[in-house]
């Protein structure tokens, strides 16, 4: 049975490890806000990064205690390196508290959800830099995240993710 979604772009998922989801999604509107929401639970969502400017109180999404992060840059550019060392920050916190939930029994994993205007750029990279610091090599990420999300991530975009470096090849993996 195909699960009926009223979104124009539904949210894609992207799962790789136990231990950490991701969800990319187009920016919620003030009428569409109920469904993210929805999804949001349904996918145990934890934090929503926002790539682009806000449309939409955060304060609703911080009742569900669901943290809320502007990171905003530029449409169809590549993320600021400051914003990709809080990436993988945020990425790092949620792994080591799944950890400390799984040790006491819990089988939820969670999950970070992003998002630009389409979700088809700015949250697309982001959700491609963890797959390469997960050891993907920048096309398979690439690959997967398109074949999910057609017309995902410009060829801007596509020369950075190929030419980025996990942080483990710079000496430090700040993920793992």
């Amino acid at each position: 049975m195909l699960h009926s979604n009223p979104l124009i772009n539904p949210p894609t998922l992207i799962e790789t490890t136990e231990n950490i989801r991701y969800l990319i999604v187009d920016s919620p509107s003030q009428s569409t806000l109920p469904i993210y929401l929805q999804e949001f639970e349904r996918w145990n969502v934890t934090d929503v990064v926002r790539c682009c400017e806000p449309t939409y109180p955060k304060e609703l999404l911080e009742e569900k205690g669901i943290q809320v992060h502007d990171w905003t840059y530029a449409d169809g550019d590549q993320p600021p390196g400051h914003l990709v060392n809080s990436w993988l920050k945020l990425i790092r916190r949620t792994r080591m508290d799944a950890m400390e939930r799984r040790k006491a029994g819990s089988k939820q994993v969670p999950c970070i959800a992003t998002h630009c205007v389409a979700g088809l750029g700015r949250a697309p990279v982001l959700v491609a830099i963890a797959l390469i610091e997960d050891g993907m090599s920048p096309l398979d990420s690439v690959e997967l995240i398109r074949e999910r999300r057609r017309g995902a991530i410009n060829s801007k975009q596509l020369r950075y993710l190929e030419s980025y470096k996990r942080e483990q090849e710079a000496g430090s993996c700040r993920i793992c």
